[in-house]
């Protein structure tokens, strides 16, 4: 439970300065997606964006905490025994 709250924690905090920042530059009604324009409205932009941005941040934390285990979690000895 720790390291689910280590990584959905702080993603969730960067991803809504994310969203912040986004949609500070961008107008949610002037967005295009596949070459079309989005037709939802602006409080389903702001949410489906946010849900991007925390699953983009969260991949991130989550890579992190994967490469943060130690050698004996990594090499350990009944991986490699044979029957």
């Amino acid at each position: 439970m720790k390291k689910t709250i280590e990584v959905l924690w702080p993603s969730f905090l960067v991803a809504g300065l994310a969203e912040i920042v986004f949609f500070t530059i961008i107008n949610p009604q002037e967005l295009y997606f596949f070459g079309e324009p989005v037709r939802v409205s602006e409080i389903a932009t702001y949410s489906i964006g946010f849900f991007g941005f925390w699953l983009i941040c969260a991949a991130s934390s989550l890579t992190t905490v994967f490469f943060q285990r130690g050698s004996e979690q990594i090499n350990h000895p009944e991986r490699f025994h044979e029957s």
